[in-house]
This record gives structure tokens, sequence and C-alpha cells, in this order.
């Protein structure tokens, strides 16, 4: 027989496990499911006219990326909203998962931020060097890590 004291705590016990069990699905429910990578997707910003961020777009969709493109004339305003440093400025920006990723970045790379999930604001290729994705190489890229202060590191030497 159960006491009444007894009924109690299994009820604590119950209401705490149910509790647990709503908490998890519902963290399950903003992740997808349990260890499941995150959804490749990102949106980025490119001049309308820019053949090498075309180009750079088909090299991350053809990795099975979902690329949301917005076109815009000016680029510069981008760059400043989201707070890249001029330094490492390239002819495109994009948006993954709350990073800033500048520029022709090889894939690898991109992966490597989102595995790693390092406490950066992005990652980048200053400028736009010859041998790098959408440039009509896949040479090797350093690729630098910089954060919301303006520190910068490198992040990795990737080919692309």
């Amino acid at each position: 027989m159960i006491r009444h004291a007894d009924r109690s705590l299994i009820n604590r016990r119950g209401f705490a496990g149910a509790l647990l069990g709503v908490t998890a699905a519902a963290a399950l429910a903003r992740t997808g499911s349990a260890g499941a990578a995150p959804a490749k997707t990102m949106r980025v910003y490119k001049s309308p006219t820019c053949g090498c961020c075309a180009r750079w777009v088909d090299y991350v969709r053809a990795d099975a990326w979902k690329v949301e493109v917005v076109d815009l004339q000016n680029v510069t305003s981008i760059k400043k909203q989201v707070g890249l440093l001029p330094q490492l400025a390239s002819c495109h920006t994009a948006i993954v998962d709350g990073y800033v990723v500048e520029g022709h970045v090889p894939l690898p790379a991109i992966e490597k931020l989102m595995t790693e999930r390092p406490d950066v604001h992005g990652i980048a290729v200053p400028g736009m060097p010859q041998d790098s994705p959408g440039m009509g190489g896949g040479g090797v890229q350093d690729v630098f890590a910089f954060t919301r202060d303006g520190r910068t590191r490198p992040f990795t030497r990737t080919a692309g």
C-alpha cells in the first residue's frame, strides 16, 4: 500500500520527469534533432553584376547549401551594417547562422566554422585572390577570423 506521503513523492517525480521531457522536446524542436548537423543555409549579399560572386554562390550550392541571394547596388552598406572590418572586405558578404563570411572563403573553412562554432564574429578571405573559389581556382587560401572589437587571427589555411 502507498501512503499519502509516498504518492506526493511519486507525483513530484512524475512532474519533474514530464517537465524534463517537455524541455528536451522544445530543445530538439529548436535544433532539429539530437546530434543533427545544422542546416546548410546562408544569405549572400552581392552586386547583381558581379560574375565572381555568382560563381562563388554556384560553388557553395554545389555542396548542397541553400543560398538566398540578395543583390545590392552598393554592398558597402551591408558590410558596415554587419560590422565588417574594412581591411577584411571583399566583393560579397554572407551570413551563415549568425556568422559573417566575407569573400571567397573555401567551403572547408565554412564547415570548420559551423562545426567548431568559435567565439568570433566571422571569417574572411580579404580582397579577391585569383585562385580562390569563384575566382577561377581552388588554391590555398588564408582565412582570417575576426571579432566584433576588431581583433583578427588566422583561422585556417584551406584549399578551395
